[in-house]
């Protein structure tokens, strides 16, 4: 066989490995946490946080009209612990990111202290890659007016490295790369504020797999990224003018 081949089968078995491994908790990172939805079912969030955590991102919603069904429970629990919890939505590129936006907005008030809101993109649903982003705007732009932040787009870093390297520098990135030895490698020179490395972690007080997460920085650093005003406080849901909208719904 080749050196060349070799290299490449080893890398092969190696990340293969790493996929199917029990995922543990990486060292050298002051604040760790988990993010987690209807899969993990019904959790004992008194036991989670002995596991020595920082935050927690719940699934919110999903497109137009799907709340995911166990969001309030999980963040109710959330609001009476020694955690920043934060909100994401599962973004659907063919939907009406208008639609999408007030989806999230009323299932989700943020006070202080909570994690800006998440947009997860890692799907383009058959949509070309500037109608992608120009749908993303409209939400992310949205969010920030709602709630008085920069919100944070999650991703993994392949379809980040193909469709939005270059774009929403000025947003935090959450990047996913499920590896044990090599970080996420960015185009166009973005770094990453959360990395999820993992989604075969272990801890107590949930039931199965979960993603392990870690934040670039320090614990005064995360404050950064949180609100500091409730969304009582904060001007009501903004629609856009029509005209500047992307037609979400048309056929691509």
């Amino acid at each position: 066989m080749p050196c060349s081949l070799k290299h490449i089968t080893l890398l092969l078995l190696l990340a293969s490995m790493a996929c199917n491994l029990p995922t543990k908790r990486k060292a050298g990172f002051e604040v760790h946490g988990i993010d987690i939805s209807h899969h993990q079912k019904r959790i004992d969030w008194q036991a989670v946080v002995q596991s020595d955590i920082q935050f927690a991102f719940v699934k919110a919603t999903e497109g137009a009209d799907h709340t995911d069904s166990l969001f309030c429970e999980n963040w109710d629990a959330l609001s009476n612990l020694p955690v920043h919890r934060g909100a994401y939505h599962f973004f659907r590129p063919r939907t009406d990111p208008v639609q999408q936006f007030a989806n999230f907005a009323a299932m989700v008030d943020l006070h202080a202290g909570d994690l800006a809101p998440v947009l997860d993109v890692e799907v383009t649903d058959g949509v070309e890659a500037e109608r992608l982003r120009a749908s993303m705007s409209v939400w992310l732009k949205m969010a920030e007016t709602h709630y008085g932040i920069k919100p944070v787009i999650y991703t993994n870093q392949k379809f980040f490295n193909r469709f939005l390297a270059g774009h929403f520098d000025e947003y935090p990135l959450w990047v996913a790369r499920y590896n044990h030895w090599f970080s996420p490698w960015l185009r166009a020179g973005k770094r990453w504020a959360f990395w999820q490395y993992g989604n075969r972690g272990q801890m107590q007080g949930i039931e199965g797999d979960v993603d392990f997460n870690v934040f670039a920085g320090t614990l005064q650093d995360l404050h950064q990224c949180c609100v500091i005003k409730t969304i009582t406080e904060l001007p009501p849901i903004s629609t856009p003018m029509a005209g500047s909208l992307p037609h979400a719904n048309a056929a691509p």
